[in-house]
């Protein structure tokens, strides 16, 4: 019966929405039956076929008691893949709680990168009660690439590696993959290095595997690839791995010499990472997870939102500056939105463009000035169109041709001003060496708020009055 329940977890359909890969609801409740009643067979039943990524999913979507109680039952058979795939906050907790034998279980099978990245979030006292349940060759390697910055590659890298020297043949490289008892469990290349352990080539896996074994190494390396300085930031190395398309790279300190490798998966959690780190910057919601609780959700969006208060505060002192005129034409209350969210939602669409394009470096000094030029002409092409629109609709709605002159021409001014912020703010923070993410968003919504209320009650003022 429990083979049952564990099969039925898969692929299922919520309100007819396509949800492939989600966790039937009734597989987590047979999780939580067993939990519930100490059954600990059936829960490693349950949780035997179930892939890592998936058991840190029902960690995440059960309650905080369950989560505890599942932990507690589940014992020294956690897997530490499994702490790797939770969300970083709820790592933190959960770690915390885990008794050392049990930390030290979880963690033997585990690559020394994964072991870093579990342990750099916490605080000393946690990261010592780690480190403690580590062996003692596993605790050096784990420190050593903790003295690397955090965000480089020295923290991102793998010490476990496989190198041969150029003069091997390909038969003496199997036969050494075939002996040795500490490969990495997963690895593309074997790296070609020299007597001073600096990698000269590399020789994809597939190649060795295709070649007789009397050709030598050194005839078949790819002397074409790209070494990553332990020190480079790690949103570099994502960037160098999606643009060079490679499955691993050799890590080296400052005297060129192999310290580490870095492989795809990781590259690709960085960039996963770092794409997901800008939407929420943008949205303004920080580096929040479902997971967090109550206060720390209002904590971390706080701020946004008191930015957002000044900002609005700011376009109010601007409407105040035409009070007179909004007295004398009633129907420029009624206006006013329209044009200040046109020019908002035309600053965010150029804004996460720009974003986007810093970010994978396609926006750089050498097409800047051209990217600037295509906005200021697509935001002028937008103003008219839609200045034309809400001109007939001020038109019809209020009988007045003259506002809706105005209503045109001002949407024309903040579409136009909206494009040139959305694309010069994010390229201005960048060069200030500030993320464009972060700070972007106010800022563009102050301008074209305070652009599109002076546009709007300024022309008013003049040709209405």
């Amino acid at each position: 019966m429990q083979e049952q329940n564990a099969a039925e977890i898969g692929p299922v359909d919520l309100d007819g929405v396509d949800a492939a890969y989600a966790l039937d609801r009734a597989a987590i409740e047979a999780i939580l039956g067993a939990v519930e009643t100490g059954d600990k067979l059936a829960l490693e039943a349950l949780l035997a076929p179930l892939h890592s990524a998936d058991i840190a999913d029902v960690l995440e979507q059960i309650s905080g008691t369950e989560r505890n109680d599942l932990l507690s039952l589940w014992g020294t058979e956690i897997d530490g893949e499994v702490l790797s795939e939770l969300d970083e906050n709820l790592r933190v907790d959960v770690i915390e709680d885990l008794p050392v034998e049990v930390m030290a279980e979880a963690l033997k099978d585990l690559e020394s990168d994964d072991v870093v990245d579990l342990i750099e979030d916490l605080e000393e006292p946690e990261q010592e009660r780690v480190l403690d349940a580590l062996e003692d060759a596993e605790r050096v390697v784990v420190e050593q690439a903790l003295q690397y910055p955090e965000e480089t590659a020295g923290r991102l890298m793998q010490r476990e590696l496989v190198m041969a020297p150029a003069h091997w043949a390909v038969g003496d490289a199997i036969d050494y993959l075939r002996s040795a008892t500490d490969l990495p469990d997963r690895f593309y290349d074997v790296v070609i290095v020299d007597p001073k352990l600096q990698p000269i080539g590399k020789v994809a896996l597939s190649a060795l595997m295709s070649n007789a074994r009397e050709v030598m190494l050194a005839n078949i390396m790819d002397e074409n690839f790209q070494i990553i300085p332990a020190q480079q930031t790690q949103e570099d190395v994502a960037y160098a791995f999606n643009q060079y398309h490679m499955v691993s790279a050799p890590v080296v300190d400052d005297m060129g010499r192999l310290v580490g490798v870095i492989t795809i998966d990781d590259a690709m959690d960085v960039l996963d990472e770092e794409v997901e780190e800008d939407l929420k910057l943008l949205a303004g919601v920080g580096d929040e997870s479902l997971t967090d609780t109550v206060l720390d959700t209002t904590r971390q969006r706080f701020p946004w939102l008191a930015v957002n208060l000044l900002t609005s505060v700011l376009a109010s002192v601007v409407i105040a500056q035409f009070s007179g005129v909004i007295e004398a034409i009633v129907a420029l209350a009624v206006l006013m939105p329209i044009v200040a969210s046109m020019g908002g939602n035309a600053g965010t669409q150029t804004l996460t463009v720009a974003v986007r394009a810093l970010a994978t470096k396609d926006l750089t000094s050498a097409n800047a000035l051209r990217v600037v030029r295509r906005e200021v002409v697509v935001g002028l092409l937008n103003g008219l169109v839609f200045a034309v629109i809400i001109g007939v609709v001020g038109l019809i709605w209020f009988g007045s041709p003259m506002l809706g002159v105005v209503l045109g021409l001002a949407m024309i001014a903040n579409l136009l001003v909206a494009g040139l912020a959305g694309i010069l703010i994010p390229i201005v923070l960048t060069k200030l060496k500030i993320d464009p993410a972060l700070a972007s968003g106010a800022f563009v919504t102050t301008v074209t708020d305070v652009v599109g209320f002076f546009a709007f009650l300024g022309l008013a003022a003049l040709m209405l009055l």
